[in-house]
């Protein structure tokens, strides 16, 4: 995230009182999610029993040091995560997120951690393997761009969705490993974050741009009025990108791809703490799966917002080969 949740700075207090809240229901990762958030990013559903519920209460966090700015705790029925600037949040048997938000925060910056870092975790708590990482369809088939910060994720999905393609979901891509022959991206919601510079060169016309929710996050979220794939789909090329002098896509050879994939993991952000019990056992045998079912390529994106096409064409290239 960028900049970091927790050196954020706090607003003045404007949140409405947690017993005025609305339950709104949504649908995002395959799940009907009811929440006392607002969360606009994502698609309304019909009311129906939630899949994961999220409420707006008091949350005790053991063991927390109130000097923190941001504390984290991990246990193998509940995990903990508070930002002082932002709020605690609570996940607790897969299926509920408790959010205490601090004194004057709103739902549009409650929903930064809560549909980043917090979402992720919630699914990986349900068994998914989570990659930090964006997700486009591509005619049936499907590409995740993994890398490091500032290695043009969410641009590169961008250009893909400028160039005709639809967006599957953008930061947090949950993969359903059910079927160990066909692991499946479920689509996250129609939002893009991208800088400034970013959106001025792709100039996504099928998206408007939501209001800024604080001064120091930079990123503008963009979220599409179309262009956005509702359906699973199953894996097809798993990338990590660098900066290149040309567009080129090298497979990675041997056992290199299994390295990348727990580095992209989301999990793996918060270190060996975030995986407690059988879950560190389960997370190498979800990654070692992805890596040898589907592989990763290295994918070098030219400098230069200018030459983002070139990758463009690399990527549809690529797919159509069919080869792997």
């Amino acid at each position: 995230m960028n900049p970091p949740i927790a050196s954020l700075a706090r607003p003045e207090p404007q949140m409405a009182a947690a017993s005025e809240r609305v339950r709104h229901f949504y649908k995002a990762y395959g799940l009907v999610i009811g929440s006392e958030v607002a969360l606009p990013e994502l698609e309304p559903t019909a009311p129906a029993t939630p899949d994961l519920e999220i409420a707006v209460g008091r949350v005790d966090f053991p063991g927390r040091s109130s000097g923190d700015a941001s504390s984290f705790r991990f246990e193998p029925s509940r995990q903990y995560l508070s930002w002082q600037a932002v709020g605690t949040f609570m996940i607790s048997s897969a299926n509920r997120i408790d959010v205490d938000p601090a004194p004057g925060i709103e739902d549009p910056l409650l929903a930064f951690p809560l549909l980043g870092p917090v979402m992720a975790l919630a699914l990986h708590q349900r068994g998914l393997l989570v990659l930090h990482a964006s997700a486009i369809a591509v005619d049936g088939k499907s590409v995740i761009f993994m890398g490091d910060k500032g290695a043009g994720k969410s641009t590169t999905a961008g250009a893909m969705i400028g160039a005709g393609h639809r967006l599957l979901t953008d930061d947090v891509v949950a993969l359903d490993l059910s079927d160990p022959d066909r692991p499946m991206i479920l689509p996250g919601f129609p939002q893009l974050k991208l800088a400034a510079d970013a959106a001025s060169a792709i100039r996504l016309e099928q998206a408007d741009v939501r209001p800024q929710v604080h001064p120091q996050i930079g990123k503008a979220q963009h979220r599409l009025r179309d262009g956005f794939a509702a359906e699973a789909l199953p894996v097809s090329r798993i990338y990590v990108l660098e900066r290149g002098v040309r567009a080129a896509i090298f497979p990675l050879i041997g056992a290199a791809a299994l390295p990348a994939i727990i580095k992209f993991s989301y999990v793996t952000r918060f270190g060996r703490q975030a995986l407690p019990g059988g879950f560190a056992a389960l997370h190498l045998r979800q990654c070692a799966q992805i890596a040898g079912r589907i592989g990763v390529s290295r994918l070098e994106v030219p400098a230069g917002l200018a030459r983002i096409d070139e990758a463009v064409a690399a990527i549809e290239a690529d797919l159509a080969s069919g080869t792997r």
